[in-house]
């Protein structure tokens, strides 16, 4: 039985030198068959499989992680949530997520560091407040917090940001969403996966699909590098690699490309910023403070397809200059880290969680900069999808055949160009 986390359960192991924890979930031996198989042990994935157990009773499942938890794009970002989106499709599936990321710890029984620290978007001329505007009433309208700070009030709200320097740019105001902020990024698959476990699902690390098993046009099974394994149903959630596991099940090319987002953290800081601060147009840029005291930054991606782990010199350098731009109090900050998370980026940059035309087979990509804030309501409504074969009214609309129906959920406005969202 797995211990509960409590006040009372750390006092007790503190005074006993900590010898008494119990690994956080269980390492099982892969069975030969379960009912349902989630390919990728990520947020995504993990979320999956836990929900198709308590919501749905399921719990014949196996995640299967070709490498270890918290090795992916869940240790790889930026950590920010928010739910200011104003597309249908995505405003209400983005704030269901972010009302579950509300009780989550305590329903994980897991600290995930959540702190609803609030998500500020600068604005540097009229088009862009007039853009915005429009963004946030849309919020309102749905029931979603959003607030306008005009200058004096974006002032006193983040004494860091430097109003007069930009003579190019300079901010003019902001909009803000008080119960958006941050979550420590592998502490969310960590709590996933330790009460998926508690309910009895598997989860298997280092075992990579490399195939998928048919019979009568519907996939039955996965091969993997530690033997065949049976299933009636199959989710992939892979972000980065789905185009890779799509062509070996037969789904062909997707409407998807495979890019590389950078990520950046300071040396640790006294608190200095209590806050996210984002901005585009003039740039791309967002920033918060951990409670580590580093900053952790990032920008736009590197604007090319690739597979690798690891960035360019001229992101660095693009990320630096927008910092600096709106907070030269940061330049002689020393950046201790950087990392580069694969991305899946969709023609539209709205995801995917829907059937697909193989039976048996379930899909979970296309997740672009939206993946981490995502979690809780990406699992939730994939294990719907699974559990009932049939959408969730939250994903009803986040199909693979949008774009042959001519409805895509273009947030941005950018059109069928993933490096641009």
């Amino acid at each position: 039985m797995m211990a509960r986390y409590s006040a009372w359960s750390i006092l007790q192991q503190g005074l006993t030198g900590n010898k008494g924890w119990q690994p956080a979930w269980a390492k099982p031996r892969v069975k030969k068959s379960y009912q349902a198989i989630i390919v990728g042990g990520g947020g995504h994935g993990l979320a999956t499989a836990y929900y198709l157990a308590k919501n749905h009773g399921i719990t014949d499942v196996a995640v299967l992680e070709k490498g270890w938890i918290g090795g992916g794009n869940a240790g790889r970002n930026t950590t920010i949530i928010r739910s200011n989106y104003m597309i249908e499709g995505n405003t209400g599936f983005y704030e269901k997520s972010l009302q579950l990321w509300e009780s989550l710890s305590v329903e994980l029984n897991f600290n995930l560091m959540f702190s609803q620290r609030g998500h500020l978007s600068l604005c540097f001329s009229p088009g862009q407040r007039d853009a915005l505007a429009r963004r946030y009433n849309i919020m309102r309208l749905n029931g979603i917090d959003a607030e306008w700070l005009d200058r004096d009030q974006l002032q006193k709200f983040v004494p860091l940001l430097d109003m007069q320097g930009q003579r190019r740019f300079p901010i003019i105001g902001g909009f803000l969403q008080r119960r958006a902020g941050t979550a420590r990024h592998d502490a969310v698959n960590w709590g996933f996966a330790r009460a998926a476990s508690k309910l009895g699902v598997d989860i298997i690390e280092n075992c990579e699909v490399t195939g998928f098993v048919k019979k009568r046009g519907r996939i039955v099974g996965v091969e993997t590098n530690q033997g065949e394994i049976a299933a009636e149903k199959i989710g992939l959630a892979v972000a980065g690699s789905t185009s890779q596991l799509a062509g070996l099940a037969g789904l062909g090319r997707l409407p998807i490309e495979t890019h590389k987002l950078q990520a950046f953290v300071s040396e640790p800081l006294k608190p200095l910023l209590d806050t996210v601060v984002v901005f585009g147009g003039a740039g791309h840029f967002y920033i918060s403070q951990s409670d580590k005291g580093g900053m952790v930054f990032g920008g736009d991606l590197d604007g090319y397809n690739s597979y690798a782990q690891r960035g360019n010199l001229p992101i660095w350098q693009d990320v630096s200059s927008a910092a600096m731009s709106i907070m030269p109090a940061l330049g002689r900050v020393r950046v201790l880290r950087q990392w580069a998370g694969i991305m899946d980026m969709s023609m539209d940059g709205s995801p995917f969680i829907c059937k697909t035309d193989i039976g048996g087979l379930y899909l979970n990509a296309g997740w672009c900069y939206g993946g981490f804030k995502a979690t809780p309501a990406s699992g939730w409504c994939f294990a719907h999808t699974i559990a009932e074969d049939a959408p969730h009214e939250l994903n009803r609309l986040l199909t693979l055949d949008r774009f042959a129906k001519g409805r895509p959920i273009d947030e941005s406005g950018h059109g069928p160009w993933p490096k641009l969202h």
